[in-house]
């Protein structure tokens, strides 16, 4: 691998982002901010990188003067809580276990895997379906398992781990600076919708 290699790589990837599930995603999360619902992100290593700073981006990057606020909590943060739960239990309920507390119907679940196969993050994806919450999926690689358990997969067509990080960064980036000058979505509703074309069979 080279600078210029590397670089390349993640250009083409880019070019190839499916434009119309980022919209999708923006719009679920703008519902969620109208109607009052909580967006809850989740995933490991890079990936709990990527979701601590995503709710960090929508709680402040995407306030929109005349909007409420988007309500986003990581579930990555609270160490005593995960690792009580990774102790106590086994390390592929940290995220499911904190949303059975929390998650209610019209919530948005946001789940980050590289590989779309964490254990951890699809337990979640569960426990937010059986909620009745929107489910995103933020995956690399060919999607994995995360791409066809949740409502909205948005799928990093890559399979080096570095680079599908570099581009989930960049995609929670456009949803907040989108969600900053929104004017609310094509669909909207007492709770978050559900993107019929999307929709995974349960």
């Amino acid at each position: 691998m080279t600078v210029r290699r590397y670089i390349a790589e993640v250009a083409a990837t880019l070019r190839g982002l499916p434009v119309q599930k980022i919209v999708e995603v923006t719009d679920v999360i703008e519902i969620a901010r109208r109607t009052g619902h909580r967006v809850f992100v989740f995933g490991n290593g890079g990936s709990a990188a990527t979701a601590t700073h995503m709710a960090c981006d929508l709680s402040k990057g995407a306030i929109a003067e005349g909007s409420p606020r988007v309500k986003a909590i990581s579930l990555c943060d609270n160490l005593s809580l995960f690792s009580a739960w990774a102790n106590d239990t086994a390390y592929e309920n940290v995220f499911a276990e904190q949303l059975e507390n929390l998650i209610e119907e019209g919530d948005v679940a946001v789940g980050i895997s590289g590989s779309g196969n964490s254990r951890n993050v699809l337990k979640a994806i569960e426990v937010a379906r059986d909620k009745g919450a929107v489910t995103i999926g933020f995956c690399g690689f060919d999607g994995g398992r995360l791409a066809t358990m949740v409502d909205i997969p948005l799928v990093v067509g890559n399979f080096c781990m570095e680079q599908v990080e570099d581009v989930h960064l960049l995609l929670e980036h456009v949803v907040a600076t989108c969600l900053r000058g929104h004017r609310g979505p094509a669909r909207d509703s007492a709770v978050a919708s559900k993107p019929e074309s999307s929709v995974a069979p349960r």
